[in-house]
Parts: C-alpha cells; structure tokens; sequence
C-alpha cells in the first residue's frame, strides 16, 4: 500500500484482527508506510520490532482485562483467593479454584437456604435445591441438575462449612439413572462402560 492510497488517520492498526500463530512479527507495520521504505533494512528492522511491541501491548491488554472477570482469571485468581479469605492453591485446576471464588462470593451475608442453594449450585454446574429438616436440625443439599457426584466436593464441603449455622448438620442427595432410561441402550453399549459411566448415563 502506498501513502496515496490511503491516509495515515483513517488505518488503525491496533483495530486489525490479529491472527494467533507461530509468528514472531503478528503486527505488520510496513504496509502503512510509503512503498518507497521496502527494502530499506533500517526501517523494515524498527518497523518489524515495533509491531512486536504492538502485538504485546494488544494481548496484554486482552489478558489484563480477563482477570477482573472471575470465569476468565488466570494469574490473578491469587488475588481473588486472598481478597475473599481463601487459601490459595496453584496446584488445583482453574476450574477448581473459581468454583471456590464464585461459591464464596455467592456465601456472604446471612445464610438461608437459597444462599446455600446460590453457593452449591456454583459447584455442580446446574440446579440444587436445599431442603430443610427443621425437626432434625440438618439440611439436605440435593443435586437435581447433574447426574452422580460433582467432581470438586472437598471445595464445597469446605465453604458449606465456613457459612452454615455451627449447630445444623447436613448431607448431600445424588441423582443417578433411572433404570427405566436404560432400556434406550443395547447390551453391547452397556459393555463397554463401568457401573460408574451406567450410574450416570445421560
């Protein structure tokens, strides 16, 4: 592209869509300037380290943004744990260590039963409901929208237990295959899985 075609004002760079790969050079600089500077080493040189810098800056800024959001968090969910009194556990999958963020920002104020439900709920990825057993002085955390056990229980264990009433006790309720909805399945596709994959076949 040479300087007639286009102003200099009217091509923003930083707007292009930058393909991820493999390439040192992500941003090219040198189609903004007159056609004139190809094949001057000087300025194919500056040009090529200026649009590294460029394409830095422009995921830097991505990745900077994504931390303030605790679904996109990454090297800040340090941060996050330390904000809400949690310990802080690099070993545990991201995945692991926002449940905890999220069930612990859902736990705060005064525990009722949709509180816990809020909290749980963070953990099993789809619905829960609470049910009380006043008599008893306990509750029963059931999961109604995922079938077997959530797989980060000792997470939720430990904030139901940081926000429950120190004198209620509680369980949990799993939801498993009805044998009736494995009539839809041959023997064969029955063999191939464990009693486990059957428990919870969807």
């Amino acid at each position: 592209m040479s300087y007639g075609d286009s102003l200099y004002s009217t091509l923003l760079f930083s707007a292009e869509e930058i393909e991820d790969s493999d390439e040192i050079n992500k941003v090219d600089l040198m189609k903004y300037l007159p056609s004139y500077y190809r094949g001057v080493q000087e300025i194919e040189e500056l040009q090529k380290q200026l649009g590294i810098e460029i394409h830095g800056l422009t995921t830097g800024v991505q990745d900077v943004l994504d931390q303030a959001y605790v679904e996109t968090a990454t090297w800040s969910l340090t941060r996050w744990e330390a904000e809400l009194g949690l310990s802080s556990d690099p070993s545990k999958s991201y995945v692991s260590r926002r449940e905890m963020i999220k069930a612990k920002r859902r736990g705060t104020g005064t525990t009722t039963p949709e509180m816990i439900q809020r909290t749980a709920s963070a953990f099993a990825g789809g619905d829960v409901s609470v049910e009380e057993v006043p008599g008893e002085y306990r509750f029963i955390i059931r999961f109604i929208g995922i079938l077997g056990i959530p797989p980060n229980m000792a997470g939720l264990i430990q904030i139901i237990d940081e926000i429950k009433p120190a004198h209620l006790a509680y369980e949990f309720a799993y939801t498993y295959t009805f044998w009736d909805s494995l009539k839809a399945i041959s023997w064969n596709t029955a063999g191939t899985g464990t009693w486990n994959d059957l428990r919870t076949f969807g």
